[in-house]
């Protein structure tokens, strides 16, 4: 038996920057993950719940550069069925940002037509004072201000407008220097302020507005790590939402609008975790079309809906899979993706358990740290808390594995180091002690335990339960 390390308290250890040196008795599995994102390969992960999966997919995903595209959907003026996939870099996005400025001159009230300045609710029709368009009434002469309407409602596109209290517009022509009349407009702002609008920029508006008139599905700035456990169609593959009104020309919401992301596409140039793969059943055959194709169109999942009817096309999902299921869930993992993974990736059988070695424990030491410290909300534990829990994760190796060592089915330890903290905490300690790591393993038994301890079975508590059952009901119903 090898001896426990001597800390004071988990204060002292230290913790690795390294994602994948925080995984622990996993050596073989995590230098097969440390390939994965250098040479763009797939990962199946195979073990018992609480063996590190879902930590060698996130650590993958932190090695990952950051993405340099975002997804968008853009309507289709010529198929509304058909909204358009528009992939925009960094670059391309700051150069629509700088398109999307201000058009229009700035103009003071001084200097526009006096019906215009009227008609914006910046001059009294009855005296001539100016004064903020937010005040109805004049200042000076007490009249009501005129605030009508947008006379030139219609002229530019729909989304250009607004309601009459915040942005108006008013029209008007002049002689250009060639000599023939051009419309001018002057809009007022949702700040007070006056543009004036030439008829090129007029136009320049028009193209704005059209360019707008997008969704953006996968942002530039995003998580490489997606995580789908046993997702629905929806979720893994995207969807375009139902409307109500049918598309209603002033009512409904265009289909661009409803265009919804799955997991695969905001996967897109990072990690996709799928937990429990095993229990998605028909739809890994999606999950194996996207992998080959990194690229899968998002439609309407429900026949009923209206969105039924429309389709984005190849929309990007370029994304290294990670999937994880326990040993018996194996056979349930369609045979087509398990080949796509071993010929373009790898599988790797995680340990459940790990040789009782001090070096191996000064491991076990440092995820008692590494989960206190996650945890946020628990006490430190001390030198004979720490031998406790050791002592423990070797007595679940022997229960569950039959095996002599540390056990790497971590989850079950974690449940221990938290109800510990928890009741040091609630006893405002400053360190978690044996005596609550003690009270922490018989609290944290599986109730099947706690059952058989109690009432001697499962078959007792069935019966002591049919009793009281026929007891209630009377003796004639009994």
């Amino acid at each position: 038996m090898a001896k426990i390390p001597d800390y004071q308290s988990t204060k002292d250890v230290i913790i690795p920057k390294d994602p994948f040196e925080r995984i622990i008795g996993q050596d073989e599995s995590v230098a097969i993950a440390k390939m994965v994102p250098y040479q763009r390969r797939h990962l199946l992960l195979v073990g018992p719940p609480g063996t590190g999966k879902s930590m060698i997919a996130q650590a993958i995903a932190s090695v990952l550069p950051p993405p340099t595209i975002e997804l968008s959907v853009l309507e289709n003026q010529e198929n509304q069925d058909k909204p358009i996939i528009e992939i925009r870099s960094a670059s391309q996005i700051q150069v629509d940002k700088n398109s999307d400025k201000q058009v229009g001159a700035e103009v003071s009230p001084l200097n526009v037509p006096s019906f215009v300045a009227e008609r914006l609710g910046f001059r009294c029709r009855r005296c001539g004072a100016l004064s903020a368009f937010t005040e109805s009434m004049c200042p000076q002469c007490g009249a009501a201000k005129i605030q009508r309407g947008n006379i030139f409602e219609g002229y530019l596109p729909p989304q250009m407008d607004a309601s009459p209290e915040t942005r108006m517009r008013v029209a008007t022509t002049r002689r250009a220097i060639t000599g023939k009349e051009e419309i001018i407009i002057y809009e007022r702002t949702t700040d007070g302020k006056i543009l004036m609008l030439r008829q090129d920029e007029i136009k320049k508006l028009e193209e704005m507005s059209k360019k707008s008139k997008r969704k953006v599905i996968v942002p530039l700035k995003r998580s490489c790590f997606v995580q789908a456990t046993g997702g629905t169609e929806t979720e893994l593959l995207g969807d375009i939402r139902h409307d109500p009104y049918g598309g209603h020309q002033n009512l409904g919401t265009p289909v661009y609008q409803r265009v919804v992301p799955g997991a695969v596409h905001e996967a897109h140039e990072g990690v996709l975790f799928i937990d429990e793969l095993s229990t998605l059943g028909e739809i890994q055959r999606y999950i194996l079309t996207a992998m080959q194709d990194k690229a899968f169109s998002i439609v309407g999942r429900n026949p009923m809906s209206s969105g039924a009817a429309a389709r984005v096309d190849m929309v990007p999902c370029d994304f290294l899979f990670v999937g994880a299921c326990n040993i018996n869930d194996v056979k349930q993992i369609t045979p087509p993706l398990r080949s796509r993974i071993r010929g373009d990736g790898y599988e790797v059988l995680m340990n459940a358990y790990m040789e009782d070695t001090l070096q191996n424990q000064e491991k076990t030491i440092q995820f008692i740290a590494q989960e206190i410290i996650k945890d946020g909300k628990i006490p430190h534990a001390d030198t004979a808390s720490i031998s406790a829990l050791i002592e423990e994760s070797k007595a679940i190796a022997r229960k569950i594995d039959n095996a002599k060592g540390l056990t790497l089915r971590l989850r079950n330890l974690a449940g221990i180091i938290k109800m510990a903290g928890d009741m040091a905490t609630m006893q405002k300690k400053e360190l978690i002690e044996k005596k609550d790591v003690i009270a922490a393993i018989k609290e944290a038994r599986p109730i099947e335990e706690k059952v058989r301890e109690k009432y001697g079975s499962w078959w007792a508590v069935e019966a002591a339960d049919h009793g009281m059952k026929n007891e209630k009901a009377g003796p004639e119903t009994a």
